[in-house]
């Protein structure tokens, strides 16, 4: 499978809006064509950001003079502090002082790259909605306006994209021919994003509907009740990767939400799992959902449902690689993605006996105190706590029913709860532990849920 990548940038229409010491040297920058955004603070020296890496572009500091000279020059600065060049797809960004005055920006470079997303075409012909998930910078906007343009032009479909910034489209009354045939809907202030979704569903009839950087819960709603009115979606959000997404209560709702649910005796039984477990509450939003770890490299989740599911589980799930290599072929592999949910504690040496794991992908948990332990085999744990909330700790006792008791006496414990990072420097406790053969368990952070998974690995 090869490809053919072609680039419209409209450089020029950005530097000619910048201060002249600034336009001369990117004008002339052997890297330019990899320039990524200028930053203007005042009172600092101008920096450019390359992928290669940021550099300063001048020894003359920023004055509010340069700042007022590019700022009259661009359109006006919305409620979201963003603006654009009109006919271009840049996008200026302003830092402002406690008065509210421009003491800072940010030019970001838009580029129309037409041909990226041959990686993805059949991911698109499937009809399915998609949501691409990766760092601020690494190229999410720049994929989905080529992905508006291939669905409106190339695949005849009714598309239509919600602008918030117009960054996708560009900072005119007339979208940017990057587009396609997609028609945009511009957004008047961000709040309003989740209400122009809706209207764009109920008054234009599209076939497809594309929104970039879904943030709020508003928004993540209003993607559910568009994707159950049976329209294509395709959206970006800021996040490294699936797992993000789990731990985001504001935006699980686009992978189905997540929930605790207890189950009987007999359906734990039969599962082979604890009775309190984490489920999905309802069907993705996005039935695929795509990494961009950098602008070669995907991480392709096919079936978001079955990895959330098995992710909840503590198992493993499988991301199809996409790779574009220099020779412009792609290839396609499989790696295994295990969630960090079930990588929440510190890990030392593997404890002696594996009736202490639930099951076989889940790590194996061990103690601080680097020394191994014989089975608990007591009916009723006696639970130490060192800074971390012994209410905590009875509040998880109550909701799980587990056999547990808390102890303010530590030479009564048989067990030692606290947080990683106070563990890890009190070492009278790891010696006093040590003697009298009481393994210390920790947490990352004293959530509720951080202590019930680790309470249910330990009396399991």
């Amino acid at each position: 499978m090869s490809h053919c990548i072609t680039i419209d940038e409209d450089l020029d229409k950005l530097l000619e809006n910048l201060p002249f010491f600034i336009q001369e040297n990117l004008t002339k920058h052997p890297n330019k064509d990899q320039l990524i955004e200028i930053v203007m603070d005042l009172g600092r020296r101008p920096e450019a950001r390359f992928t290669t890496g940021p550099e300063y572009l001048s020894q003359k500091i920023i004055s509010w003079q340069d700042i007022d000279y590019t700022t009259k020059r661009i359109s006006k600065f919305s409620n979201d502090n963003r603006a654009g060049i009109e006919r271009t797809l840049h996008r200026i960004s302003c830092i402002r002082n406690r008065q509210s005055l421009i003491n800072g920006l940010t030019c970001r470079v838009g580029r129309a790259i037409f041909g990226t997303i041959c990686v993805i075409r059949d991911l698109l012909e499937s009809g399915q909605s998609l949501l691409i998930l990766g760092k601020p910078g690494v190229g999410k906007t720049t994929i989905i306006r080529e992905i508006a343009r291939v669905l409106s032009e190339e695949m005849e479909k009714r598309v239509i994209i919600v602008d918030t910034s117009n960054e996708i489209a560009g900072d005119s009354d007339i979208p940017h021919y990057g587009i396609g045939r997609a028609r945009r809907m511009q957004v008047q202030k961000t709040e309003l994003q989740h209400q122009i979704m809706i209207e764009a569903v109920e008054n234009h009839m599209p076939e497809v509907i594309i929104i970039d950087e879904i943030g709020t819960e508003l928004e993540a709603l209003a993607a559910r009740t568009i994707a159950e009115k049976g329209v294509q979606l395709v959206g970006t959000t800021h996040g490294n990767c699936l797992d993000n997404l789990i731990k985001n209560p504001t935006l699980t709702d686009l992978i189905g939400g997540i929930q605790y649910v207890t189950l009987s005796d007999d359906e734990a039984k039969r599962r082979g799992t604890q009775k309190s477990i984490l489920e999905r509450k309802a069907y993705p939003a996005f039935q695929i959902v795509i990494e961009i770890n950098d602008q070669n490299l995907w991480t392709i989740h096919e079936n978001v449902q079955n990895s959330i599911d098995l992710l909840l589980r503590g198992n493993y799930s499988f991301g199809q690689i996409r790779q574009i290599y220099p020779n412009q072929k792609i290839h396609l592999k499989y790696k295994k993605v295990q969630s960090d949910f079930y990588s929440l504690f510190l890990t030392s040496n593997s404890l002696t006996n594996s009736t202490l794991i639930p099951n076989e992908n889940w790590p194996k948990f061990n103690s601080l105190n680097q020394k191994k332990y014989p089975i608990l085999k007591t009916k009723k744990l006696l639970i130490y706590t060192y800074s971390v909330s012994p209410n905590l700790i009875k509040e998880v006792i109550s909701k799980t029913g587990l056999k547990l008791v808390v102890t303010k006496d530590i030479k009564k414990a048989n067990i030692i709860i606290g947080l990683k990072k106070y563990l890890k420097e009190n070492f009278k406790l790891k010696k006093f532990a040590q003697q009298k053969n009481i393994p210390i368990y920790n947490v990352n952070r004293a959530s509720l849920y951080q202590i019930t998974k680790l309470l249910e690995v330990i009396i399991k």
